[in-house]
């Protein structure tokens, strides 16, 4: 394929609606702008997902690549399975359930083409949510409890679109629900982290994952563990080999 700019990487669960209209999008906001790859990765679906993906492949968009689980392992399991066979230095994340704009990521490697060295990692900021009530508030709370938990400087770190640098992402543990607190294991390398005003649209198709047991309780373990890890980091050293 040659060398790629970026992998896009998409966890799909029961979306066979939504993977059309949103490789659609991704094409047209990347081609002819960036080298990129689109990376569907469907976890143990059991409706038509892993066929909606291979169709719109088939519709002229060869850069689509579909990585299935057999059983369902979790959003974060099928981030890192999609960054793991990624083949590009950069990588995008967004939902498969059409909330994320594709429009976005352009902007997202724009910003971090602008910022310095220490920056690799990008994160999406929902300003103006597309939810119900009751799901707006239970992310207001958990972005509340995990920013003054980890400090870690960052609006909405629930937000599925974002962009940050692989090789990084590779050398960071591994745990469920690893996904929602990724400026917190960016800065515990010692990298900078900010985050870019993106849009968000109502879900048209399909039936979300979470409700208000998953998405705001089930990480409360999580955060002690994170801040054992936070506190217990080693200080980043430079390498070089001389000869």
């Amino acid at each position: 394929m040659g060398r790629l700019d970026v992998s896009v990487v998409i966890p799909v669960c029961n979306e066979e609606d939504n993977v059309l209209p949103l490789a659609q999008e991704i094409h047209a906001a990347l081609q002819g702008r960036h080298a990129f790859e689109t990376i569907f990765v469907d976890d143990g679906s059991t409706d038509a997902t892993a066929k909606a993906v291979l169709a719109a492949k088939a519709q002229g968009m060869p850069e689509i690549r579909l990585i299935r689980h057999s059983i369902r392992s979790g959003q974060s399991a099928a981030v890192a399975t999609g960054v793991r066979e990624a083949r590009a230095p950069w990588v995008a994340t967004l939902d498969g359930d059409g909330q994320n704009d594709p429009a976005d990521i352009p902007n997202l490697l724009a910003a971090m083409k602008r910022g310095g060295p220490k920056l690799k990692l990008v994160m999406g900021n929902r300003t103006t949510r597309r939810d119900t009530w009751l799901r707006r508030l239970s992310s207001r709370v958990a972005n509340g409890v995990r920013g003054w938990f980890l400090k870690d400087g960052t609006p909405d770190t629930g937000c599925g679109i974002k962009v940050f640098d692989r090789a990084i992402f590779m050398d960071m543990p591994r745990f469920k629900n690893m996904h929602r607190f990724m400026p917190a294991l960016y800065q515990r390398e010692g990298y900078e982290v900010i985050s870019v005003p993106v849009n968000h649209r109502e879900r048209t198709m399909g039936q979300s994952k979470y409700g208000l047991h998953n998405r705001l309780w089930v990480g409360i373990v999580d955060l002690w563990g994170l801040r054992w890890l936070i506190r217990r980091a080693s200080p980043r050293v430079g390498i070089t080999e001389e000869t």
